[in-house]
């Protein structure tokens, strides 16, 4: 099982890896898609603006292979914005791979943007494989100014002054709002899930 990390310039890499370290998966840094084809999963990983990353994933041919990528996808805070058609973050088309747009989260009494902290994860049932063995009261932790809305393609949901999406699924392409390389036994425990799923 080898793990392909996209590299898009946007993220923060190392904590991605250190994570796969920790559940002894193997794993290679990918900027291009010949880089990643002996690679059975492949994550999205994502810290910053929706603009910069989408222009190098269309430079890079990421933007076009990953409209006919059949592995098991994961995206990661920005990297899970980018899948849905569009972000309201420098106002960019995004992968298309989810329907939906992604846009800022409108400031709130007593909020603080961005969003920086754990938050209880609402896992919508059926329980997704993704998420399976979570409990009832998981928390994983959030940085972001941006979310997208709860919809079909929701599989876990939370709360910071409005709810959002906090994981998608749609077939093979998934996404995390949160950080599960940051979230403690919760993130390993779905970052397992996405290592050892079978479809």
């Amino acid at each position: 099982m080898t793990v392909a990390l996209i590299n898009t310039g946007c993220a923060n890499i190392y904590s991605v890896q250190a994570a796969l370290d920790r559940l002894g998966a193997d794993h290679i840094l990918a900027a291009t898609p010949p880089e990643a084809v002996i690679a059975d999963r492949l994550i999205l990983p994502g810290v910053g603006s929706a603009l910069p990353a989408m222009t190098q994933l269309r430079a890079s041919g990421w933007a076009e292979a990953l409209q006919r990528e059949a592995r098991p996808v994961l995206g990661i805070c920005l990297g899970m914005q980018l899948l849905f058609e569009r972000s309201n973050e420098g106002e960019v088309d995004g992968l298309g791979l989810i329907p939906g747009c992604v846009a800022a989260i409108a400031p709130f009494e007593g909020g603080v943007l961005p969003h920086m902290g754990w938050n209880t994860l609402e896992v919508r049932s059926p329980v997704d494989p993704l998420l399976a063995g979570l409990g009832a009261d998981d928390r994983a932790y959030f940085v972001h100014s941006f979310a997208a809305p709860v919809s079909d393609v929701t599989i876990a949901s939370t709360f910071y002054g409005v709810r959002f999406s906090a994981a998608v699924r749609r077939e093979n392409i998934m996404g995390s709002q949160f950080h599960p390389e940051r979230s403690g036994p919760v993130g390993a425990r779905i970052l397992k899930n996405f290592l050892e799923m079978t479809s």
